[in-house]
């Protein structure tokens, strides 16, 4: 007979998945010490197990691990002897003691702030890029490094270090915890969704490793587009963004076969696209357009819709779309995508033309989908010989599996 569940432990489970974000939020508000209140809040959640195995699950969870780490954080700051930092200690300590009331948890606005602080102060434009996706998934997403490393395919105790040089950075350079003001938010937010974004973008097409696919960082990605979604709800960009990652993800079963192999879009069985998620993905791009602020991830969310709604796809509109997305977003990779659209569109010879200056751009020397993009044209073009060479050198660019095996699967087909 197969055991119930532990009902203490799946409680325990749920409130750290669903609260702790807001209490780490809220403790690092109170205490002033990012690093006291991460360690305060992973006290309290393991104390839980006991308590609650003992008491009984509390009624209002949340309210219970925000009390029971402010007290640990205070246990913590009191063990402290140190007099190298006995007046900051003090301070701490009276700031939290300050903190008395039992918090009901009710005070939306309060929590909505949190955690907008929060998710400015881990994507930080002083943080390394790395470092803000690795304290966002850590602060935010509660996942453990272990986990984050394995998802970027680094060494644990590398990504450790990483986490916790962005504290020091944090604490060391007084980077404000707080939302930034209305003339800084702009490029601040656009900062914020970046991070998202390259979350999700290491999740849908996996830089290494033997998956295509890491869907823990796509889940974790759309769950954090969630949270802002709930936070801002009337920033267009903010359900772009949303809605591009859903309709991504909506093809995520159908891009490899039952072997694993890589499907091209055109090849894709679409009975397999998850019909929900493109619903809701459509419906958040209405709701982006409906803004009226247009941005980059909502034509991006456009084009994407464009590939989706049907087989016979509108290449024309969606080299377009790139057009005006170059405008917005001056960039190398729009530049090649917008070179693909068009020679669909418009024959291999005219993406060609396009892609000329990219392959001349010594930054992009070792940029993979740019010579694979290359090659793909020259053979569509009838161009055998330049394609095997263009395919070769995606190859030697490629270190994921899934991609190179693809890759090499074309080449023998010249």
């Amino acid at each position: 007979m197969t055991q119930p569940a532990d009902p203490v432990a799946a409680a325990v489970a749920r409130a750290f998945r669903e609260e702790r974000a807001i209490v780490l939020a809220t403790l690092i508000r109170q205490a002033g010490d990012f690093q006291l209140a991460e360690d305060a809040v992973q006290d309290a959640f393991e104390a839980a197990v006991g308590v609650w195995r003992r008491d009984g699950v509390p009624a209002n969870p949340g309210a219970w691990i925000t009390t029971a780490a402010r007290r640990r954080a205070i246990d913590r700051l009191r063990r402290n002897r140190s007099l190298v930092d006995r007046a900051e200690r003090v301070a701490d300590l009276m700031r939290l003691d300050a903190q008395h009331e039992e918090p009901t948890m009710d005070d939306e606005s309060t929590i909505v702030d949190d955690r907008l602080r929060l998710i400015f102060t881990c994507c930080h434009p002083a943080l390394e890029m790395p470092a803000r996706v690795a304290l966002t998934l850590r602060a935010l997403g509660g996942l453990a490094t272990g986990e984050i490393a394995r998802a970027f395919l680094v060494a644990e105790p590398t990504m450790g270090k990483r986490i916790v040089r962005a504290k020091r950075k944090i604490a060391d350079a007084h980077i404000p915890y707080r939302v930034p003001d209305d003339e800084e938010l702009p490029d601040r937010l656009r900062g914020v969704l970046r991070v998202v974004y390259l979350i999700f973008n290491e999740g849908y097409a996996a830089t290494e490793g033997d998956r295509l696919v890491r869907e823990e960082l796509c889940d974790e990605a759309i769950r954090l587009s969630e949270l802002l979604i709930l936070l801002m709800p009337d920033d267009a960009e903010v359900w772009g963004l949303s809605a591009l990652m859903l309709l991504h993800d909506a093809r995520r079963a159908a891009r490899v076969d039952a072997s694993g192999r890589y499907v091209a879009l055109p090849d894709q069985d679409r009975s397999r696209w998850d019909r929900d998620r493109m619903r809701e993905g459509f419906s958040r791009l209405e709701r982006a357009v409906r803004l009226r602020r247009p941005g980059e991830y909502q034509l991006q969310a456009a084009i994407t819709a464009l590939q989706m709604e049907a087989p016979d796809t509108d290449w024309a509109q969606i080299a377009e779309l790139y057009g005006a997305l170059a405008q917005l977003n001056p960039s190398p990779v729009v530049e090649l995508n917008r070179a693909v659209a068009v020679g669909l569109a418009s024959g291999p010879r005219a993406g060609l033309e396009l892609l000329e200056p990219l392959l001349g751009d010594a930054t992009l020397e070792s940029y993979q989908p740019l010579h694979a993009a290359h090659a793909e044209l020259l053979s569509r073009a009838g161009d055998a010989e330049g394609a095997a060479r263009a395919y070769e050198r995606a190859i030697a660019l490629s270190a994921n599996t899934v991609e190179r095996v693809e890759l090499e699967r074309r080449l023998s087909v010249l």
